[in-house]
Formats: C-alpha cells, sequence, structure tokens
C-alpha cells in the first residue's frame, strides 16, 4: 500500500467517526430536549451547575482513562452543555 492509499483509509476512518459523533450528538439532544420539556413543565431551573460540575470532573476522568486531554475534553463538554441550557431556557420561555 502506497502513502496516498494509506492517507485515504485514515481520512476514511476519521470520516466514519465524525458521522458517528455527529449521530451522536444528535440523539444526545433529542434527549436533552425531552428533558428541558420536563423542566418546564415542572417549574425546574433550565441549569443545574451542581450536575454540570460532577460530569465535567466525570469526563475529565474518563479523559484521563482514556489518554484524552481533560482541559479538551472539558471544553467539549461545557460547549455542550451552554447549548443545552440555552434550548432549555428557550422551552421555559416558550411555555
Amino acid at each position: 500500500m502506497d502513502d496516498q492509499e494509506t492517507l485515504t483509509r485514515f481520512r476514511e476512518s476519521i470520516d466514519n467517526i465524525d458521522a458517528a459523533l455527529v449521530f451522536m450528538l444528535a440523539e444526545r439532544f433529542k434527549i436533552t430536549q425531552a428533558v428541558g420539556a420536563f423542566k418546564a413543565k415542572s417549574a425546574l431551573p433550565p441549569a443545574d451547575p451542581a450536575r454540570e460540575e460532577r460530569q465535567i470532573e466525570r469526563l475529565r476522568r474518563l479523559a484521563r482513562d482514556a489518554k484524552l486531554d481533560p482541559d479538551f475534553t472539558e471544553k467539549f463538554l461545557r460547549f455542550i452543555i451552554d447549548e443545552v441550557i440555552r434550548h432549555h431556557q428557550q422551552i421555559r420561555d416558550a411555555s
């Protein structure tokens, strides 16, 4: 196998992983939308800072175990959490 074929195979694997990530995020957001609706119906706040901190620390531990940069993992999770809170606030405001 030549260098170009090797690179093409690596890139195909990356593309497959990216597709899986998109579908996993879509599924995660479907669930968090349901959580947001439940919170709005139950008059619960859109954010839960204590849970967020527990989740961040849990995922930082998982990142270390997986040999992934925990700071990167925290930034990634924080981005997702902030987006979920924004969605929850929108649901609450629409209720």
